[in-house]
């Protein structure tokens, strides 16, 4: 999935910097992803850690890790989704509402994809209610839906707007692609809570944290995935379609480092590692300022090349060197 702040091809740098300061052998360790996002990190540690507690408060995150995350048996689904990608489509929600053709007329996916959506959706929903899945496939054939309908979206890369046009990519036929999962014996949990509640509950060995950096929204650049996700009827406000959704204090320069010392302040984990970049509301001496007041620190830091949308060139992407830093807390 295209997602802002995707920590893919950082993985290897946080896994290195990880294991250097908490051991190589992580086998007896509970691993926690407090903003998991598409749970690239979580996923990362699901074989090497003695369990993964995952979470973050947008729904779409919580379908997406209830399946790579959570989930662990083995089950059929070829002919699940053989059945889906059968459907005609149906005009739904997602069709009147965001897709060609609509009657609102957003052209967030084209008319076909948009049916499409919906009666796949529609079917998933009903196979749960009526007991012919298990809540592991619910999570897969979701996930799965929802990993496809993205690669087929009529966006520049996050759903906070639409194109004019149906590009190439976006007129293509939805399939829908299993959303594989890693096996291992064990048992992980998924939260859909505000990691500030949440860290007050849970505990463990390592805790990472990979939180908003700047004031742009996650329930607002990616609210069409939490409508399919949830599927529930609302009234879509504006020209985008938005939802209501959570907003971040850590979107916000006046919360923001009262919001982390408190996360810091309650969390009951040893080891505990902050991605953050050099864009990022917080600085890394304020960030260094905060953590010092409860353990020892550290900090290591990369830089890499990320690509991002120039307004003034009709949104062709360029290259921008950025610079990743991890900070690390040891708490006594």
């Amino acid at each position: 999935m295209n997602y802002i702040g995707s920590k893919w091809k950082l993985s290897s740098f946080i896994s290195a910097t990880i294991k250097s300061v908490a051991g190589n052998d992580l086998s007896d360790k509970i691993f926690c992803d407090l903003f998991a996002g598409t749970g690239i990190v979580g996923r990362v540690f699901k074989p090497e850690v003695k369990s993964v507690i995952s979470n973050d408060v947008e729904f779409y995150s919580y379908v997406l890790n209830k399946n790579y995350i959570e989930n662990n048996q083995v089950f059929d689904y070829e002919n699940l989704l053989a059945e889906l990608n059968f459907l005609e489509g149906i005009k739904g929600f997602v069709f009147e509402q965001y897709s060609e053709n609509g009657k609102a007329q957003r052209l967030y996916f084209s008319e076909q994809n948009g049916q499409k959506i919906d009666d796949s959706r529609q079917s998933i929903e009903i196979w749960k209610n009526e007991h012919q899945i298990t809540e592991n496939q619910y999570y897969f054939l979701l996930c799965s839906l929802l990993e496809s309908a993205d690669k087929v979206a009529n966006t520049a890369s996050v759903y906070g707007a639409f194109l004019k046009k149906i590009k190439k990519s976006a007129q293509k036929k939805l399939i829908i692609e299993p959303a594989i999962f890693l096996l291992n014996s064990n048992k992980n949990q998924v939260y859909n809570e505000d990691a500030n509640s949440l860290i007050k509950q849970i505990s463990g060995d390592i805790l990472y944290l990979d939180p908003p950096y700047n004031a742009r929204q996650y329930g607002a650049n990616y609210h069409l995935l939490n409508t399919i996700a949830e599927y529930k009827t609302f009234t879509p406000k504006g020209k985008t379609g938005l939802r209501n959704y959570a907003k971040s204090k850590y979107c916000s320069q006046n919360f923001v480092q009262k919001e982390f010392e408190n996360l810091i302040k309650n969390a009951n984990f040893k080891h505990i590692f902050l991605s953050y970049n050099n864009e990022g509301l917080m600085s890394v001496e304020s960030v260094k300022k905060i953590l010092q007041r409860y353990g020892k620190y550290d900090l290591a830091e990369i830089n890499y090349q990320r690509f991002k949308a120039d307004k003034t060139k009709n949104r062709v992407h360029k290259a921008e060197n950025t610079t990743e830093y991890l900070h690390i807390l040891e708490k006594p």
